[in-house]
C-alpha cells in the first residue's frame, strides 16, 4: 500500500443515533473507495465494520471499527462508532483522534436522542461536523420536517449543500447547491451529473446565494470580494466553506442513501476537498516531555487510543501517529512505564482485515500487535523526546452494580476477566470495596452491563449475578457520652488486665477540646496533655486526647488504646459502617503491675468506645451526590416529580441548547437504575451526571429501616 503524506490524510468519525446507518455508510464508502468489491449487509452479518461476534449477535455496533478508503488521491480513515449512549466511551475515544465528525441523521426521525448525545461529545472534543441525512429512500422519509428539527437544534450553523428532489420510495436525485448540478443515480448506484431542472432552479439559486453568504462570512477578503462582485466562484466558496467547517461555524448538510450508494461518492469528494488534514487541526496537548509538531520530519511519536483483543491474534493496539514516521521494526519508549516497545509489524485496517505497511506518517491511523505493556491513553516516542500526550477523558460512570459469581470457586476468575475487559473498554471502572465487601462494576448504563454479561455467558462461560451495590454509609455521634470498661482475664499463668475511662463527643472542624463535661449531677474535668489528629481514609477525623494525670495509665499503653478505638471505628455499632468525626478523651483507668499489657488496654479501649458510642446519640450518615440532569422542556415536570420521589433537593434550573438543566442534591441510595428511569421518562433524550458532594444525616424513618435491615442481616449470619 502507498504511503500517504500528512496533507493527503483525512480522519473522520461516523457518529449518530443507533439505526441511522453509520455502518452501512462506512460500507458504501469502502465500496466507493475500491477497498471492497461488494457491499456487505448488517442483516447478513458480512459488513467490514461490526465484525465481532457480539456485534453480529446484537445487530448493531458495540466497538469502534477502523477502515480506510481513497478518494481523489486522499486517504480517508473511517472510524465507525456505536449509536447507543451507553457506549459513548467509544465515541469519545474516536473523536479524540479524528479531525472531522460525520453526524449521521436518520431522515425519517430527524434529530434523535443519539443525535443530541453525539453532538454534545463532538462539541466537547471541538470537532468540526458534517450533517449527513441518510435513508432518504424510506417510505416514511420527511426531509423538510427532519431538516426543520435539525435547524432548530443546530441553529444557523446547519447549512444546506444538498437537498433531495424525490425523497421517499424511488429516491434517485440530489440537487447540489455548491456545484449547482443535479446528481441522478441508477439502480447500481452509478451517477449522472445533470443540469438542474427548471422546476428546481429557483429554489437551488436561492440556496446557492445563501451558501455564498455563509462562505463569505468566514474570511474578510472573501466578504470584500462578495460585496464587490455580488458572488463568489466555486473555488472561493470552497475556501470559505473549509474555513467555516474548521472553525465549527458551519455544519454542511449532505444527502445520502448509503444502502444504494446514492450521494456517497460526492460526500467523499467533499471530505477530500474540504475536511481539515491532521496538520490543520490543533495538536494534542502535551503533559510531559518535548512538545512535537504534526510533521513527518519531526521526532516520531504515537498516541494509543484503543486496545482490543481478538481470538487467534491476541492484543491489537490502535494508534494515531502524532509526529514523524512510524516504521516496521522501530523501537520506541513507553513514556508512562519507561519500557522499550518494538513495533514488529505496522498495519492499516479495514475492519478485521489488516494490511502490512512499511511506514505511516504523522496524522495517519494504524495498529500493531504483540506490544508488551502499552495500553490506551499511552504514548510511544523516543527516549530523548519523552513526550506524553494528554489522556482521553472518558465520561464519568452513571450506573453501578455489584457482581458475584454464581459458583464461589469462580470469584477469582471473574476478577481477572474484569481487569482484562477494562483495558478494552475504559468506561468500565472496576473496584473491590473492602468496606462493602463487594466487587463493583461502574458503567454507563444497563445496556453497557448487558454487553459485559454477554461476554461472561458466551465467551468465558461463567455464570454471574448482578446485585444492587450496598451504600457506603457512615456513622457518627450527636452528643457527648462517657463509658468505662475493665478487661480482666486470668488463665493460669500471666493474666490480662486493663481498665479505661473515656468520654467521646462530636467533632467539628476548628473546635478546641473541652476542659469540662457534665453528666447528670457529676462534673468531669479534663486536663488535656496531648492531642493527636487522625485523618480517616474514608473521610472525616478522629481526635485522640490524652487526659491521663497521676499515672493511672502508663504512657506506653496509650497507643494500644488508640488501636482498639481505631478497630471499632472501622465497624460502627449501628450498621457496621465506618464512623467519623469523633473526639475521644481518655482521662482515667487502672493498671496491674504484672497482668497489664498492650492487648489488655487495646480491648479495654475498644469496648469502652463501643459502649460510649451507643449512648452518644449515634446517627447514620448517607452519601449525597450533586446531580445534573438535561431534559427536553416538555418532560421537565415528569422528571421533577420523579426526583422529588427520590428525596432530591432541587438547587437550580436553567436552559442549555434547547434542553432544561436541573441541578439537585440527591442521596446515592435513591439513584440505583436512575438512568433507566430517566430514559423511560424522556424517551431516551435525558442525560445526567453525578459527582460526590458530602455526607448528611439520614431522616429518622430511613435510619429505622437501616437498623432493622442490619439486625436481620446479623441474625442470618
Amino acid at each position: 500500500m502507498k504511503v500517504y503524506k500528512t496533507n493527503q490524510i483525512r480522519n473522520i468519525a461516523l457518529i449518530g443515533n443507533a439505526g441511522s446507518g453509520k455502518t452501512t455508510l462506512a460500507e458504501a464508502m469502502l465500496f466507493e473507495g475500491g477497498v471492497i468489491n461488494r457491499k456487505g449487509e448488517i442483516a447478513i452479518k458480512n459488513t467490514v465494520s461490526d465484525y465481532t461476534e457480539i456485534e453480529q449477535d446484537y445487530g448493531n455496533s458495540v466497538y469502534s471499527s477502523l477502515s480506510y478508503a481513497e478518494k481523489n488521491n486522499v486517504k480517508i480513515n473511517i472510524l465507525d462508532t456505536p449509536g447507543m449512549d451507553d457506549l459513548c466511551g467509544v465515541v469519545v475515544s474516536s473523536l479524540n483522534v479524528s479531525d472531522l465528525g460525520l453526524l449521521i441523521i436518520n431522515s425519517v426521525n430527524g434529530v434523535e436522542a443519539g443525535t443530541e448525545s453525539a453532538s454534545r461529545h463532538a462539541d466537547k472534543a471541538n470537532i468540526p461536523l458534517i450533517l449527513v441525512f441518510n435513508q432518504l429512500d424510506h417510505d416514511n422519509t420527511n426531509f423538510e420536517t427532519s431538516l426543520e428539527k435539525c435547524k432548530n437544534f443546530f441553529g444557523g450553523k446547519a447549512t444546506l449543500i444538498q437537498y433531495p428532489v424525490d425523497a421517499g420510495h424511488g429516491f434517485t436525485s440530489i440537487i447540489d447547491v455548491l456545484k449547482m448540478k443535479m446528481y441522478k443515480y441508477n439502480a447500481k448506484g452509478e451517477v449522472e451529473v445533470l443540469d438542474i431542472p427548471d422546476t428546481e432552479l429557483g429554489k437551488a439559486e436561492k440556496l446557492h446565494n445563501e451558501l455564498i453568504e455563509k462562505a463569505a462570512e468566514n474570511e474578510e477578503s472573501l466578504m470584500e470580494l462578495y460585496f464587490e462582485q455580488g458572488s463568489l466562484t466555486e473555488d472561493e466558496m470552497r475556501k470559505g466553506i473549509k474555513l467555516g467547517v474548521s472553525a465549527r461555524s458551519l455544519f454542511p448538510i449532505f444527502c445520502t442513501c448509503a444502502r444504494k450508494s446514492i450521494g456517497v461518492g460526492r460526500l467523499m469528494e467533499f471530505i477530500a476537498n474540504i475536511a481539515p488534514a491532521p496538520n490543520e487541526r490543533p495538536m494534542r496537548n502535551v503533559v510531559g516531555g518535548k512538545a512535537l509538531k504534526m510533521d513527518e520530519n519531526e521526532t516520531p511519536s504515537l498516541f494509543v487510543f484503543k486496545t482490543a483483543v481478538e481470538s487467534h491474534v491476541g492484543e491489537i493496539t490502535y494508534f494515531k501517529v502524532m509526529s514523524g514516521k512510524i516504521q516496521e521494526g522501530m523501537d520506541l519508549i513507553n513514556t508512562k512505564s519507561g519500557n522499550k516497545e518494538r513495533l514488529s509489524q505496522v498495519f492499516v485496517t479495514a475492519g478485521k482485515n489488516r494490511e502490512k505497511v512499511e511506514e505511516l506518517v504523522a496524522g495517519d491511523i494504524g495498529c500493531t500487535v504483540k506490544l508488551k505493556d502499552t495500553k490506551f491513553n499511552q504514548t510511544l516516542t523516543t527516549k530523548e523526546a519523552d513526550t506524553k500526550y494528554e489522556p482521553i477523558l472518558f465520561p464519568s460512570s452513571r450506573h453501578s452494580v455489584a457482581i458475584k459469581a454464581v459458583n464461589d470457586a469462580d470469584d477469582e476468575k471473574v476478577g481477572e476477566i474484569l481487569n482484562k475487559i477494562k483495558f478494552e473498554d475504559p468506561t468500565f471502572v472496576i473496584e473491590y470495596s473492602k468496606e462493602l465487601k463487594q466487587l463493583l462494576v461502574h458503567s454507563q448504563g444497563e445496556y453497557h452491563m448487558n454487553i459485559l454479561k454477554w461476554y461472561f455467558d458466551n465467551v468465558y462461560k461463567i455464570e454471574v449475578n448482578y446485585l444492587a451495590p450496598k451504600i457506603p454509609y457512615r456513622e457518627t455521634i450527636t452528643k457527648p457520652a462517657q463509658a468505662d470498661y475493665r478487661h480482666k482475664k486470668q488463665s493460669g499463668g500471666a493474666g490480662q488486665f486493663g481498665e479505661v475511662h473515656l468520654i467521646i463527643e462530636p467533632y467539628e472542624q476548628g473546635t478546641e477540646p473541652k476542659s469540662m463535661f457534665k453528666f447528670g449531677d457529676k462534673e468531669q474535668k479534663m486536663s488535656v496533655r496531648a492531642v493527636e489528629e487522625h485523618n480517616l481514609a474514608w473521610g472525616g477525623k478522629l481526635i485522640y486526647c490524652n487526659c491521663i494525670v497521676g499515672g493511672s495509665i502508663d504512657a506506653r499503653f496509650m497507643p494500644a488504646i488508640l488501636k482498639g478505638i481505631m478497630e471499632k471505628i472501622e465497624e460502627g455499632p449501628l450498621t457496621g459502617s465506618y464512623a467519623r468525626d469523633i473526639r475521644v478523651y481518655v482521662y482515667d483507668g487502672k493498671m496491674h503491675p504484672v497482668d497489664s499489657n498492650e492487648i489488655s488496654f487495646k480491648l479495654a479501649g475498644r469496648n469502652a468506645f463501643s459502649k460510649a458510642f451507643k449512648n452518644a446519640g449515634a446517627k447514620i450518615l448517607e452519601p449525597i451526590y450533586d446531580l445534573d440532569v438535561w431534559v427536553p422542556s416538555e418532560r421537565m415536570g415528569d422528571v421533577m416529580s420523579d426526583l422529588q420521589g427520590r428525596r432530591a433537593m432541587i438547587m437550580g434550573m436553567g436552559s442549555e441548547k434547547g434542553f432544561e438543566k436541573i441541578t439537585a442534591k440527591v442521596p446515592l441510595k435513591e439513584m440505583y437504575r436512575y438512568g433507566t428511569s430517566l430514559s423511560s421518562i424522556t424517551g431516551g433524550r435525558g442525560v445526567f451526571s453525578l459527582s460526590f458532594d458530602n455526607y448528611e444525616k439520614v431522616p429518622t424513618e430511613v435510619q429505622d429501616e437501616l437498623l432493622k435491615a442490619y439486625e436481620s442481616e446479623q441474625e442470618e449470619e
